[in-house]
């Protein structure tokens, strides 16, 4: 499918409050920090990163990322005076873009709260009241940091440092926007949370940030959007997400993620879960020029649960490298990665997986299927499992297939009056089932309708 076709390459005039000069300095740091009134201790955090980032190469396994201008890109830009709780008070070039998304219609139908991301900051943000009485926090992680500085300040960096990698390091030093989640002991939050991040300018970079906490027995599900319009030159998009799993609860963390062509997406996402708890990543990657994202789980107490569910497409001009991770640190605790890839027009899909048990251990259950549909004699899939298993007793699978879009199977679907592109649609909506099937109803549906889009650009 061009670029043409790429259903979110619309983009706004850009007429923003505020804009840092391009390029990443410790000026440009303090700016953000001053700008945001920030406590001394998060400037103190920022400037450690970035002297961390400086001095860190790029990683030299993967996909190339050489050609990351990052002396070009904006760190920070201000899209608006105020974060709005009333869609009407929303600027109005901003407000049209996300009602051509759709996210008004999906807050009234379907969502517990939203969030909505332009550029570096939230401008709007709501809870719906009757998870407010319970106690539910759902802010921008600006607002977070402003009335729960406690909290942020035990809980930022503890899963993912800024010495963890040289993308979480620059994203703690510029990070702005994304969401803070709370949910008290016991509540479970019925309908899903829903965060949606917008690039608009050219040369962007956007660096949120997400820390969600779930409380002893508490329950709740985020999903995450993502999109950009198309241009000429590159934009990164480099995302810390962080969550807490506690006793007996449970955290579904679900992304549909169509970035364009043009973006590099560059994301360190993980959980600790303790005693009986339960995270669930859902992970669907259809979008940018360049994907590294693995999303993990770090299984600390007896009866920790993990669960990571994904699926890439891979067309032409894409690169998807994408996985998880999960640590057993404690007995009897369980985990399982399900991993469905697509390529096609010369696109390629790779699959990395770490599956690591520490010694000492007994009980742990561990699997990992990782399946590639190749749609044409051009485009490449690549497997990378890795298991450190350091405890005999323990179960651990690990199984992989790699198949082509069959002929056969196209004829035979053909032959009972069903188009090629139709039949294909079929074929790879079977092969996406057991991912697509996880989303609430509507995200399944934009899901399939995104996926039949690029199948319609590569058949016939």
């Amino acid at each position: 499918m061009p670029d043409t076709e790429y259903r979110y390459g619309f983009h706004d005039p850009e007429n923003y409050v505020y804009r840092a000069k391009p390029g990443l300095s410790h000026d440009v740091v303090s700016e953000i920090s001053w700008l945001k009134k920030e406590p001394e201790w998060m400037s103190k955090v920022r400037h450690k990163a970035l002297d961390y980032f400086l001095k860190k190469q790029l990683p030299e396994w993967g996909p190339f990322l050489g050609n990351i201008p990052f002396d070009e890109i904006y760190y920070y830009i201000k899209p608006s005076e105020r974060q709005e709780q009333n869609w009407k008070d929303v600027p109005e070039d901003i407000r049209n873009t996300f009602d051509k998304l759709g996210i008004p219609e999906a807050e009234k139908k379907y969502l517990a709260g939203v969030g909505a991301q332009y550029e570096s900051e939230v401008v709007y943000h709501s809870l719906k009241e009757e998870w407010t009485k319970q106690g539910v926090v759902f802010l921008d992680m600006d607002g977070g940091l402003r009335e729960y500085p406690e909290l942020i300040k035990e809980y930022f960096g503890s899963i993912v440092p800024y010495t963890d990698n040289k993308f979480s390091a620059l994203n703690t030093a510029v990070w702005s926007g994304g969401s803070f989640v709370y949910i008290p002991e016991g509540v479970e939050v019925a309908i899903p949370l829903q965060a949606y991040f917008r690039i608009n300018a050219k040369n962007m970079g956007q660096f949120e940030r997400t820390l969600i906490i779930a409380e002893k027995g508490s329950r709740v599900h985020y999903i995450e959007g993502c999109t950009a319009p198309v241009y000429s030159t590159d934009s990164l998009h480099s995302a810390v997400v962080e969550i807490i799993v506690k006793e007996g609860a449970r955290v579904t963390y679900s992304t549909v993620q169509n970035w364009s062509k043009n973006v590099y997406n560059l994301v360190t996402k993980r959980s600790i879960v303790f005693k009986d708890g339960i995270m669930e990543w859902v992970d669907g990657n259809l979008g940018s020029g360049v994907s590294m994202k693995y999303p993990g789980a770090i299984l600390k107490e007896r009866g920790a649960r993990a669960e990571i569910l994904s699926v890439a497409m891979a067309s032409a001009g894409q690169q998807q490298d994408v996985g998880s991770k999960v640590i057993h640190m404690a007995s009897d605790t369980s985990s399982s990665i399900v991993s469905k890839s697509i390529s096609k027009d010369g696109g390629r899909s790779s699959f990395r997986g770490l599956v690591k048990v520490v010694s000492g251990l007994s009980g742990v259950k561990a699997s990992v299927r990782c399946d590639a549909l190749i749609m044409d004699d051009t485009s490449r899939s690549d497997t990378y499992p890795y298991l450190d298993i350091n405890s005999p007793e323990v179960e651990v699978g690990h199984e992989a297939t790699v198949t082509k879009i069959g002929e056969e199977k196209l004829f035979y679907l053909m032959s009972r009056g069903i188009s090629e592109i139709d039949a294909a649609k079929m074929i790879v909506s079977g092969f996406i089932e057991p991912v697509v099937k996880r989303l609430p109803m509507e995200f399944a549906v934009e899901m399939n309708r995104l996926i039949d889009l690029e199948i319609e650009g590569s058949v016939g």
